[in-house]
């Protein structure tokens, strides 16, 4: 299985195996640098993977405002941001905040995490254990958007009907026209979703997430899931 996160430097949410991650340059098509033993030991905690999911969507956020998001100590969280910095997996923003209250965002060029090609059980294990918490809160949010629409008004319900849409295809193909598929999203996602990139501040702009999942839909075995 591998999985790809994107962040605000080159957005797109998805999930895969991963080596230590030095951020991709944005906008360049193919896949994300895959994390390594060491950064996706320190990822597999659920706080952490917590804080960057939250990050890309809340934007640029210090540790005392994740702390109350998160409902944990800002010296908790402040830990932790450490940590996922120390792998590269966040950065503090240049020239916002202060000594005492430092700014965290996600760093751009997204990563993959993959159970492929790993050393032992164990870190297989890991790499599937973050990937399905990612997917559980990816989850969550499509719930969270699908609830809140049962109380949005007539107007911001028209607005957004164009711009939101759910979309699932079952198809039968090969794994080789598989792989076209996947690497036609990636051009895709380095032409029309990587140029939307620091519009944070731009009118009218709001924060969005787009899916994209391409798999089997059988077990190793060949039984249908």
């Amino acid at each position: 299985m591998t999985a790809r996160e994107d962040t605000p430097g080159h957005e797109a949410d998805q999930y895969a195996p991963a080596p230590s991650v030095p951020p991709a340059p944005a906008a360049t098509a193919g896949p994300p640098a895959e994390l390594g033993t060491e950064a996706l030991r320190a990822l597999s905690h659920p706080l952490r993977i917590r804080i960057l999911d939250l990050l890309p969507s809340h934007g640029p956020l210090t540790a005392s405002k994740l702390g109350e998001i998160v409902g944990e100590s800002s010296g908790s969280t402040s830990y932790h941001l450490r940590q996922l910095a120390k792998h590269g997996l966040v950065r503090e923003v240049e020239g916002k905040g202060t000594a005492r209250e430092r700014w965290w965002e996600r760093t751009p060029g997204g990563f993959s995490i993959s159970t492929v090609g790993k050393e032992s059980p164990a870190s297989r294990q890991t790499a599937e254990a973050v990937n399905m918490e990612f997917l559980r809160l990816r989850h969550e949010r499509v719930m969270a958007f699908v609830r809140a629409g049962q109380g949005a008004d007539e107007e911001t319900l028209e607005k957004w009907q164009g711009a939101t849409t759910f979309f699932a295809a079952n198809k039968w193909a090969t794994p080789e026209q598989m792989e076209a598929l996947v690497a036609a999203w990636d051009r895709f996602v380095a032409e029309h979703i990587d140029p939307l990139s620091s519009q944070e501040d731009v009118p009218g702009t709001l924060p969005f997430e787009v899916h994209f999942d391409v798999f089997p839909t059988i077990d190793p075995a060949g039984n249908p899931l």
